[in-house]
């Protein structure tokens, strides 16, 4: 808590002076900055990306229990109470509005290209049809943004990329690994939303390798 307060009024205080008033030390604060997310909150974003597609997929009718029943199907390691945790803690609850941090901006300039793959998530070879979607959690650090490509056949994550920080390189750092761990074959369609953060400000695009 007390990095924290020093983080927030840095611009404010000299880091310096602040330290010794809230007796820590400033070598410790430059620590805490530098230190990256656990393991388990690594693992959390990717479960919490799951949790999303299949939260949307039910058009918002999942409940941690049948969400449980899913990834556990799906082959994800998880257990129900880290289900509804993450869940309660991203603002996930059947058939009530939803309370969401929003990290789609749909208010822009850019041009859109058309939707090619027109909710046709049907393919019957991996490495065809890829989405990529934004995903959200919160720590002790703030906000942190995890950018994610799905292979729409395997139901997998095939590239993805975090930030502390919301904006366009993020989808693309994904995209590009993505690509570079799978080589796809050329013609591969990638869908994403509408908004400036997809890093393409289009629903699809194919690509000619």
């Amino acid at each position: 808590m007390r990095f924290r307060l020093i983080d927030a009024k840095k611009a404010e205080l000299a880091i310096e002076r602040m330290c010794p008033l809230l007796n820590v030390s400033a070598s410790g604060y430059y620590a805490w900055k530098r230190r990256g997310p656990s393991r388990r909150q690594l693992d959390d974003m990717i479960l919490l990306a799951h949790i999303r597609a299949h939260f949307g997929a039910s058009n918002g009718t999942y409940g941690s229990p049948r969400m449980h029943v899913d990834l556990r199907e799906e082959g994800l390691h998880i257990g129900r109470h880290r289900t509804a945790r993450l869940m309660r803690d991203n603002g996930m609850k059947a058939n009530q509005k939803r309370r969401f941090k929003n990290t789609t901006d749909s208010n822009h300039a850019s041009p859109i290209a058309p939707n090619i793959l027109d909710q046709d998530f049907a393919c019957e070879q991996p490495d065809r049809k890829w989405g990529v979607d934004i995903s959200y959690i919160w720590t002790l650090e703030g906000w942190l943004y995890l950018a994610i490509v799905l292979d729409f056949y395997s139901r997998r994550i095939v590239g993805w990329a975090l930030s502390d920080r919301l904006k366009k390189d993020l989808a693309l750092t994904a995209l590009r690994r993505a690509i570079a761990l799978r080589k796809p074959p050329t013609g591969l369609i990638h869908h994403s939303d509408r908004g400036s953060q997809g890093g393409f400000n289009r629903s699809s695009q194919r690509f000619w390798f």
